[in-house]
This record gives C-alpha cells, sequence and structure tokens, in this order.
C-alpha cells in the first residue's frame, strides 16, 4: 500500500528526514515513533502532499504522489495533530462540506454521518457550532469526516490529542476495527502505550534516521531487565549512546 524509497526532505543547511525507506501493506496498522524534532510530521506531511520532497519516491497503490496525486487523494484521509474546523458550521454542516471536496453526493454523505455518529458517538453535538466544541469533540469530528470517503489508506498525526478516555478508547477501536476491514493506518504518535497496545508494527526514527523497523511483538521482546518496560526501552533506543544494531530487526 506505501512504499517510500530513500525520502530526504531538507530545510536549507538542516535535514530533516534522511534517506528514509520503508513499506507499510494493507491492514497494517503502522505505529511511526520518534523524539521531538525526529522528522515524524515532516514524513507525515510529505506523504499527504503539503511538503515535496527534496529526493526521493512515495508510492501509494503503486502510485507516485509527485505524478497521481488527485488519484492517490481519492483514496486517501488525513488526520493533522491539530484538528481544524469552521467555528461557524456545525458538526452536520462540516461533515457535509468534507464530503462535498471528496465529490460524495448527499445520499451518501447522509448514510456515512448516520453511521458515524453511532461508531464515534457523536450525535449530542452534531447541530452544534463547532466554536463550542471541546478539544476532544473536535477531534472526533474531525476523524468522522476522514472516514467519509471510506478509505483505503488512514494517515494520522497524534490520534488522541485531546481525548478523554472515553473517546480514546472509541477511537483505537475504531482503528483496530479499520485495520481488519483491509485499511491501512499509518500513524504517527507520542503515546507509547497506544502503538504498544493497537499496533501491528512499529518504525522507530531519530534525527530523521529510520532505525527500527519490525513488529511489535519483535519490540516487546528487546525488553531486558534494565528496559523492562516500553517507554524505558524508547528512551535507550532513541538516545545519543543508541546501540544502532537494533535497527530493522
Amino acid at each position: 500500500m506505501l512504499e517510500i524509497k530513500n525520502l530526504t526532505k531538507q530545510f536549507g543547511t538542516f535535514t530533516a528526514v534522511s534517506n528514509l525507506s520503508l513499506n507499510v501493506n494493507a491492514g497494517e496498522l503502522f505505529g511511526f515513533l520518534g523524539p521531538n524534532g525526529a522528522g515524524k510530521t515532516t514524513t507525515i506531511k510529505m506523504i499527504v502532499g503539503l511538503y515535496t520532497p527534496t529526493s526521493g519516491e512515495i508510492f501509494v497503490n503503486n502510485l507516485n504522489t509527485n505524478t497521481h496525486r488527485l488519484e492517490i487523494n481519492q483514496v486517501t484521509s488525513y488526520i493533522p495533530d491539530q484538528p481544524f474546523v469552521y467555528d461557524k458550521l456545525t458538526g452536520k454542516e462540516y461533515l457535509y462540506f468534507c464530503g462535498g471536496l471528496y465529490n460524495l453526493n448527499k445520499k451518501v454523505i447522509k448514510n456515512k454521518i448516520d453511521e458515524l455518529v453511532d461508531v464515534l458517538k457523536i450525535e449530542d453535538w452534531l447541530n452544534k457550532r463547532t466554536e463550542f466544541y471541546s478539544q476532544g469533540m473536535r477531534q472526533r469530528i474531525v476523524i468522522a469526516s476522514a472516514f467519509l470517503n471510506d478509505p483505503e489508506f488512514l494517515v494520522i498525526d497524534e490520534p488522541m490529542v485531546g481525548l478523554d478516555p472515553q473517546s480514546a478508547f472509541i477511537v483505537k477501536q475504531v482503528l483496530i476495527q479499520k485495520a481488519r476491514e483491509g485499511k491501512t493506518i499509518f500513524m504517527s504518535t507520542h503515546s507509547l502505550h497506544i502503538v504498544e497496545e493497537i499496533c501491528s508494527r512499529v518504525g522507530i526514527i531519530r534525527k530523521g534516521n529510520l532505525i527500527y523497523d519490525s513488529s511489535i511483538e519483535n519490540l516487546k521482546s528487546l525488553k531486558t531487565e534494565k528496559n523492562n518496560n516500553f517507554e524505558e526501552l524508547f528512551i535507550e533506543l532513541t538516545s545519543d549512546e543508541a546501540d544502532f544494531s537494533y535497527s530493522k530487526i
């Protein structure tokens, strides 16, 4: 589904992402981890077309993002780290607006909204203007909008920002179900426990370089007496003294 080949992004003399290569298969829930400034969001913005790579290529469904962006956008949804909504629209109006961007007819949009209202538990807020939404409700509405076109490929940057435990539980269950349906999910997050709980594969980036890419089970197997939990292991792998023999196990 997703193939990244030798991807590099430079801002002047600063290299944010360096020669990154990885593949994510259909049906995988891929967790993309790294400390602040590691290059996670830069990578995501290149995948969804907000940044142009300095060099390298990205393919979605074997289509090059440089030459087939419109076709790729039709099967892709992106959830940014900060949910953006139009404050003077109600939740329902916002969802109809987003559905229109995918050229969905009103009947299809209505049916999808009815389905997502039940799944994401947003019915009580649907007819209120989004300017009155909490951060968590804004996030749930943005997540709902991302599922309107039933995307094959979902790119998410920090999906749990502002979510209370109940909302986070709902979102996790939705992501797990979508992966079971064969959808591909590329998720960047700082929430290590969520990655450990729901992801099937993990990639770790440090200073623009991919230092680890393997299954969640292989990552768990690296735990030692010194690093007996996921957080301690992550800190060891991303430290300046990290042993790069862990890379791509």
